[in-house]
């Protein structure tokens, strides 16, 4: 299972994942990449989408896209339209300022109300967790 799964797993209750977008220029694709995300979240299958982009990482054109999509039976018209939709484009733009004003260098990024998390691992996770939930009074003791 997915470190990030287990994290939610655990912590059901206390954690929620907030997915923000920073599409690298020196990948071609990614801020297309991204906007399709966005589409496919509108129809509630961000996470699934998000797999399997993953998986095609490097083999990514508009027709892998589509092929993506009708697998995991979007409204092809509605996420044509979404994917173009200028909203988008500005909530990615939003997110690439947000990572840039708090001085993310990289991706995959991750930060624990504001701080980032350097020990990727479950323990990483549960150390900073326990503390941030210790300090708002959520803790165990």
């Amino acid at each position: 299972m997915p470190l990030l799964e287990q994290v939610l797993e655990q912590y059901p209750d206390q954690v929620k994942l907030v997915f923000k977008n920073l599409p690298l220029r020196n990948h071609r694709y990614a801020r297309k990449a991204a906007a399709a995300s966005l589409a496919a979240y509108k129809q509630g299958k961000f996470w699934e989408f998000n797999k399997e982009l993953f998986k095609a990482a490097g083999k990514l054109t508009d027709q892998k896209i589509r092929q993506i999509t009708a697998q995991l039976g979007l409204n092809q018209e509605q996420f044509q339209k979404d994917w173009g939709d200028p909203h988008i484009s500005e909530k990615i733009d939003k997110d690439i300022k947000d990572a840039m004003r708090i001085g993310v260098k990289g991706t995959p990024s991750i930060y624990v109300n504001g701080r980032l998390l350097g020990q990727r691992s479950m323990e990483g996770f549960r150390l900073i967790i326990e503390k941030e939930l210790k300090k708002n009074g959520k803790g165990d003791g």
